[in-house]
């Protein structure tokens, strides 16, 4: 297994950064370089890290209180007039209580509307299951003409911000979760709307990994390359479009695949990846995520394992998926 030089070393000690706050680092710095881009809250601004804005830029900065769907009604209207509206609250009500505003006068009008869903899956812990949203990937990239995007850590948090703000066609979802996470990019790693990365290069089985989980992907990679099982990890950070030429490369060469997400396996990123292989390319598939259950209230590392979602589990899924394969 070898990885790309603009990676962090995984097998060392890594920083904890908070993704949140990169987005907020981007959407400041995307303010810099262009007057179009405003920013909009729902009474959470230095929750969701939209202050950084905010304090620079006063006077483009809405706050339109508790009122998700409001929210999303306003930046489509200032996106039907050329701005760049980023409109931030926590997933579990941006897109999940205005999803229908979202559709009908973001995606249906075709405007650029930036949602930005903070404090997505289990790792807000303590605030339990009526905020920990685990299905905003599925609903969000079911809307014809929405990017959806999950960014790793910190560094690309702020790089694909400042990407969706010079993208001025299409409405996108960026998903960002609450704690401190592993840095595993560094400000050399590229980044693209629509791109997946090959992190780790292997033969045996492919690894398909987004948002927060690309880390214990890439964890789990190291630790069976010791055990000689070679894997090939994709980051896939643009869930919607889908790189499907690196994905389904990977898995031609491999013949198998694991996908990781802190979201439900259902419509997720592991949905999104049976689709493909189904389709194009069908070879033995497992999925680790949420298994049709709500979250709870518990540490984020508790949950972690209550859910399945660790380095462990993912190497579990690796080794059953290999059997199904004949390559154990």
């Amino acid at each position: 297994m070898s990885k790309p030089y603009y990676l962090v070393d995984i097998d060392k000690d890594v920083e904890n950064k908070k993704i949140r706050e990169g987005f907020g680092i981007g959407l400041r710095e995307a303010g810099e370089r262009d007057d179009c881009v405003v920013g909009l809250c729902a009474d959470l601004t230095e929750s969701t890290n939209m202050n950084f804005f905010a304090d620079a830029f006063p006077d483009r900065f809405f706050e339109v209180g508790i009122a998700e769907q409001n929210l999303v009604t306003v930046a489509s209207g200032m996106a039907s007039q050329g701005l760049i509206p980023f409109a931030a609250s926590y997933a579990a009500f941006n897109p999940g209580r205005n999803w229908e505003q979202i559709r009908t006068t973001a995606a249906l009008n075709e405007v650029p509307v930036r949602v930005v869903g903070a404090h997505a899956g289990i790792s807000v812990g303590p605030d339990g299951a009526t905020h920990q949203m685990l299905e905003d990937i599925a609903i969000m990239r079911a809307i014809p003409h929405m990017l959806v995007i999950a960014p790793a850590d910190y560094e690309e948090a702020r790089k694909a911000t400042l990407a969706l703000a010079e993208d001025k066609v299409n409405p996108a979802y960026i998903r960002l979760a609450r704690e401190s996470v592993p840095t595993v990019t560094t400000t050399k790693t590229p980044f693209q709307i629509g791109k997946a990365y090959v992190y780790a290069s292997g033969a045996d089985v492919t690894i398909v990994s987004t948002g927060t989980m690309t880390y214990h992907a890439l964890k789990a990679a190291h630790e069976l390359f010791v055990d000689g099982v070679d894997v090939e990890v994709i980051h896939c950070p643009t869930i919607k479009p889908l790189d499907a030429a690196t994905i389904l490369t990977s898995i031609q060469k491999t013949g198998c695949v694991v996908t990781a997400e802190e979201h439900q396996i259902t419509g997720g990123l592991g949905g999104a990846i049976a689709e493909l292989v189904s389709e194009h390319h069908p070879v033995p598939l497992k999925r680790v995520g949420v298994r049709d259950k709500f979250g709870q209230s518990g540490t984020p590392d508790e949950l972690m394992k209550c859910y399945g979602l660790t380095s462990t589990h993912i190497k579990a899924a690796i080794h059953e998926v290999l059997i199904q394969a004949n390559k154990a």
